[in-house]
């Protein structure tokens, strides 16, 4: 035997080894999210919701001047924060180096909605409407306290990057309901309240050490969605499928050498594009949209890229039983000329977000479709540099901020949670990110505790060795 021989067996030998070994303890674990561990074992969670729908506000809203009103601090206005309010908590460097933290009382006015009375700001009209679908935790928290840790953090459960985001947990463990398209589904939209805000990477939706396919597919937000969608001059659809049948042969030729999970992928990936080819025109085509219904998601509903877009073009895939579906809507890091801004964003997101609720119930899909509603953190009860009587800005507070839940087994009209005067920390019920994303899997049907996967010799899951499930929240 040759070495170039010898060393292919040990490859293959090895890698053999890997791969039923691999196998044997994945059975185990997709075994451990669905049955028992044993006789006094917890079963499994009855799933709730056959999707999600997670519209990430990416930024940070505000949440005083959104969610949760603190009229009492209008007699305050213009005073320094007290000390024994912000009990020496880190500051980010761009106000720690402030002389006075002067309390900024939202000028936005509020009103209660709904047979709940549940508290929504003016610049909510649509959402309003809705209120007694919603769910409003507002004493959610985190420890990160800036952007990019804190964004990974809710996505991956790490502010470290590498950990594979939510949807490709969810796409692991639950696999997909439609072979046409991806499991997860990723869309972005820019924000008319800051358009340069904070960038998004796509490591946020990426599968990190889980298998590469079950990263999200984004979609593109200016020109062609998906690009090479359409086959080039001269290869017609029959030329196509024999190319790629003779690919699929010699990758599972290489694959039988090498034993490599990522040929696979990449052989299930080909055939996904191929079936994309005909899928996503056709989920892209809004053309035979009735016009009241493009009439309720908002003028931008055509632009598309737009949230508005985006929330219609998720209505869709929600038809279509994509598992996952997540917006990131940029434009929401107001440290300067908050009310402005955040008018904008709220032209931006209100409409689009109610009519998405309003859409998935006329059609009978709300009651399995879980949507989430928030961003990474909170914003400052005082205001970053100068306060005026109409303008101030916020800096970043990880210490609580809303979050709204609707849909599949979550109980509407509900407020949950509650802060101090200041809207500064929380001093009932308090929800952790991990809390989140637990309650997340659980509506699911999945306990976030046995969804594992094992990598450089210990288990990891999104909740890392956290997170408990709100039931408060829960209908």
């Amino acid at each position: 035997m040759s070495i170039l021989e010898t060393a292919l067996q040990d490859a293959f030998n090895r890698r053999l080894f890997l791969r039923h070994s691999t196998t044997a303890m994945g059975a185990a674990a997709l075994g451990s999210l669905f049955s028992p561990r044993g006789v006094a074992a917890e079963p499994a969670p009855v799933a709730k919701a056959k999707r999600m729908i997670y519209l990430f506000q990416s930024g940070a809203p505000s949440q005083m001047d959104l969610f949760d009103p603190k009229p009492g601090m209008t007699a305050h206005r213009g005073e320094d924060l007290p000390a024994s309010i912000r009990q020496g908590q880190r500051l980010t460097t761009m106000t720690s180096g402030q002389a006075q933290f002067p309390v900024a009382p939202s000028i936005f006015q509020f009103a209660q909605h709904g047979q709940s009375g549940m508290w929504l700001s003016e610049l909510l009209p649509h959402l309003s409407k809705v209120a007694d679908d919603l769910c409003m935790i507002r004493s959610v928290h985190t420890e990160a306290i800036n952007h990019d840790p804190a964004i990974t953090f809710c996505q991956t459960g790490s502010q470290l990057a590498g950990r594979p985001s939510i949807g490709s947990w969810v796409s692991y463990g639950l696999g997909s309901e439609n072979a046409d398209l991806p499991a997860y589904v990723v869309l972005t939209s820019f924000g008319s309240g800051r358009p340069d805000d904070q960038p998004l990477y796509d490591r946020l939706w990426g599968s990190g050490f889980l298998p590469s396919k079950h990263q999200g597919v984004k979609f593109r937000n200016k020109g062609d969605a998906v690009l090479y969608l359409t086959d080039p001059p001269g290869v017609d659809r029959q030329a196509r499928r024999q190319m790629l049948d003779r690919l699929a042969a010699l990758n599972q030729q290489h694959h039988t050498v090498v034993a490599d999970p990522e040929i696979q992928t990449r052989i299930a990936q080909y055939e996904m594009a191929f079936r994309m080819q005909t899928s996503v025109p056709d989920l892209l085509d809004i053309t035979q949209e009735p016009k009241h219904i493009l009439d309720m998601y908002g003028p931008d509903v055509t632009r598309p890229g737009s949230y508005a877009a985006n929330c219609l073009l998720a209505r869709r895939l929600a038809e279509r039983d994509v598992r996952f579906v997540q917006l990131f809507h940029m434009g929401w890091d107001h440290h300067g000329g908050l009310p402005a801004a955040i008018k904008g964003q709220c032209r931006d997101t209100d409409q689009a977000t109610a009519a998405l609720i309003t859409d998935l119930k006329q059609r009978g899909l709300f009651d399995d479709t879980l949507i989430v509603w928030g961003g990474e953190f909170g914003r400052t009860i005082y205001s970053q540099g100068g306060l005026s009587e109409n303008n101030y800005g916020r800096d970043h507070h990880p210490r609580c901020f809303t979050v709204l839940m609707a849909g599949a087994g979550i109980k509407g009209g509900v407020t949950y949670g509650e802060t101090d005067d200041y809207c500064y920390n929380i001093v009932r019920d308090p929800v952790h990110v991990h809390d989140l994303n637990a309650t997340i899997l659980h509506l699911m049907g999945v306990d976030h505790t046995r969804l594992t996967y094992r990598y450089q010799g210990r288990d990891f899951r999104l909740t890392d060795i956290h997170g408990d499930v709100v039931t408060g929240v829960l209908s």
